[in-house]
């Protein structure tokens, strides 16, 4: 079976991952380990208990129990994560379970259950939101996280809305920004919803979660993160609205690309197209390049593997970006380069901005 980026695989050895990729090596898909079984967990299913891992903890944790989901990779030159195929016990898919939610909970079984839990009335609240007021069709959504899995706690879980296609995202993002902070009436079926915005006190945790140096000051993170329109409230539950390509949007194989670092970069440009700027990488097309500081090399992209860099800017804007240089090597003996940003969840000393300061009292 194909997986994708946010499809969650469930393990012989009782373990949730994550995938992380559209394209595997032919041995394993390439994923992140999520949930763990744990005698004290605060996460039920099935009378077990798990518990969330954070990234050290996850590496850590296979290192030490299960090193056979740990290999070295050759493309990234970097330690990976990947479930072997003789590992899959289950592939849990965003789209079948938010199908699966809306059968149980909307056409008559567990009624009352829909009524008694407030996280998956809001998920389904927010899937008629999107197909009714954006018109993406109910297969090209889902549902991600916690609640993918089953494993949500109703006070502390999020809603990590899975909209399918670029085009389709950047749809549901525009819809979210036209009504935010609104009363929405969806007429098709009878129901007034409230989608918020998110205040700046949470972008200031969020703030200091992710920046580890100086490279957005907090007043210019807040800016740049409420205008991104992909994250949201409902009824003091907050949602991202995430995105995965359809499968006609992918293409390749694992191992038909390879990256040659080749130092840092400093560039000044215009972005091209950020149709593709919440996925995973972000991806940027750029032109008009100006080289500021490194190879004076022709760049044909601008990519981030960190959330605090995707949605960073949009079309037509004029950027200063600071990363990692790297020649992309196809295997037809095509060549080119592109800037990474986010080589490191900190991105210490790495950023994309808009070159004219959004918020004049910083200039």
């Amino acid at each position: 079976m194909k997986v994708r980026t946010r499809d969650f695989i469930y393990t012989t050895d009782d373990l949730f991952f994550a995938s992380t990729n559209y394209i595997h090596p032919k041995d394993r898909f390439i994923s992140f380990l999520r949930y763990i079984p744990d005698s004290e967990g605060d996460r039920e299913k099935n009378g077990k208990t798990y518990s969330k891992v954070t990234s050290k903890e996850a590496y850590d944790f296979l290192r030490k129990n299960y090193p056979e989901y740990l290999y070295f990779c050759d493309i990234t030159q970097t330690e990976m994560m990947g479930v072997p195929y003789e590992k899959v016990k289950e592939i849990i898919k965003p789209e079948n379970r938010l199908k699966e939610i809306k059968n149980s909970y909307e056409k008559g079984k567990n009624k009352d259950n829909k009524k008694s839990n407030p996280l998956i009335r809001r998920l389904l609240d927010l899937a008629d939101f999107f197909h009714y007021k954006a018109g993406i069709p109910f297969e090209n959504l889902g549902i991600s996280g916690s609640i993918l899995p089953n494993l949500q706690k109703e006070a502390v879980s999020d809603i990590d809305f899975v909209v399918y296609g670029l085009k389709n995202h950047r749809k549901a993002m525009e819809i979210f920004k036209n009504f935010k902070d609104k009363e929405v009436e969806i007429h098709q079926i009878s129901k007034k919803i409230t989608l918020n915005r998110i205040q700046d006190s949470y972008w200031e945790r969020i703030y200091k979660k992710r920046m580890k140096d100086l490279s957005l000051s907090k007043e210019e993170f807040c800016w740049y993160e409420d205008r991104k329109n992909n994250r949201g409230l409902i009824e003091g539950v907050l949602f991202d609205i995430l995105a995965t390509r359809n499968w006609d949007e992918t293409s390749g194989e694992w191992g038909d690309t390879k990256y040659c670092p080749k130092g840092s970069s400093t560039i000044q440009a215009n972005v091209e197209s950020s149709i593709a700027s919440f996925d995973n990488p972000a991806i940027y097309t750029l032109k008009n390049i100006k080289i500021i500081d490194g190879l004076d090399v022709d760049i044909k992209e601008l990519v981030s593997f960190t959330h605090t860099y995707a949605g960073q800017a949009i079309e037509e804007e004029e950027i200063i970006a600071k990363g990692k240089l790297e020649k992309v090597l196809k295997d037809n003996g095509e060549s080119s380069y592109r800037l990474v940003v986010g080589t490191t969840r900190e991105s210490i000393d790495e950023f994309i901005k808009l070159k004219n300061n959004p918020l004049p009292s910083l200039n």
